[in-house]
């Protein structure tokens, strides 16, 4: 461990331009990386909910409806219009409507007065259209939006894609809230818990380079979920950051009677084991996610 650590120090500049650099790949990789919204593609294949889509899918060669539209103040007519509209929507494979049960020319020529209450409560209703409609997966979020411009205040949307929507418009924010929340707080403590105003900066800035190369690695598996998305930034900051204090505390023992490069060689090789120990711990809990039936562990 020695000649490691005393290889690093050495090449110590060469170590930061490479992590920098590849800190800079993982930003960008980053942002190569599909985000899936859909909480139903890790769900185990033998479940019943999986088993269920698969046969419908089979059985009926469409998509599943996975919104609701809701316009007011329409007549069947304008609804019927509004249907049309609803289909040619980027990313809308599918609407279904009053006329897909009765029949579009027995709807027209029919008063809603003498329409099958039964039936018709479903889709139409006190000048209300209720539509059911399939949004294709990864297109929720500009489908919605076209949905809602189009309809204006007389529409509402609900619905698995429209709570797809939500996450996506979401995920971001709420990151960038709970990083402006923790980053300052973490700040505080390691203010009050070294004795230069630098070491905290330093702790921040070698856990950012660090999560940028995690973040850049799952470009590798081309696709991750907005639970992993959300959760790793923080996530990682909470559990590494023990690892750098470790290091800096073993360094200032070793600084009162070292030169500074050789107290941080002795710092690393003391660190080592305390480091590995407390790593080995984090990485097998997180391995317990692989073994999880609910396909977000792998």
């Amino acid at each position: 461990m020695s000649r490691v650590a005393k290889l690093i120090v050495e090449h110590r500049k060469i170590v930061l331009a490479v992590f920098l650099v590849l800190a800079a790949a993982g930003a960008v990789l980053s942002l190569l990386v599909s985000i899936n919204y859909d909480m139903t593609d890790y769900l185990p294949q033998e479940s019943p909910s999986t088993v269920a889509i698969s046969i419908i899918q089979d059985e009926f060669g469409e998509d599943i409806p996975n919104a609701r539209v809701m316009l007011t103040g329409v007549t069947i007519r304008e609804a019927l219009e509004y249907k049309e509209k609803l289909s040619a929507i980027p990313g809308v494979s599918n609407v279904s409507w009053l006329d897909d049960v009765l029949g579009k020319d027995y709807l027209l020529s029919t008063p809603v007065e003498v329409l099958d209450h039964t039936i018709s409560k479903n889709y139409y209703l006190d000048e209300k259209a209720l539509f059911n409609v399939a949004i294709g997966s990864g297109q929720e979020s500009t489908a919605i939006k076209d949905i809602y411009d189009l309809l204006g205040d007389r529409g509402a949307v609900s619905g698995d894609a429209a709570n797809s929507n939500a996450f996506q418009s979401m995920t971001v924010h709420e990151v960038l809230k709970a990083m402006a929340f923790v980053i300052p707080i973490i700040f505080i403590i390691l203010a009050f818990s070294t004795t230069s105003w630098l070491e905290p900066v330093l702790f921040m800035s070698t856990i950012g380079v660090a999560v940028l190369i995690n973040m850049g690695t799952t470009a590798f598996f081309g696709e991750i979920s907005f639970i992993t998305q959300t959760v790793t930034p923080i996530l990682q900051l909470a559990v590494s950051m023990d690892y750098a204090i470790f290091l800096l505390h073993s360094f200032k023992e070793y600084r009162k009677d070292h030169e500074p490069k050789e107290a941080m060689v002795l710092a690393m090789k003391r660190a080592v084991p305390t480091v590995a120990a407390s790593a080995a711990t984090t990485v097998i809990g997180f391995l317990a996610l692989m073994f999880m039936r609910f396909g977000i562990g792998s």
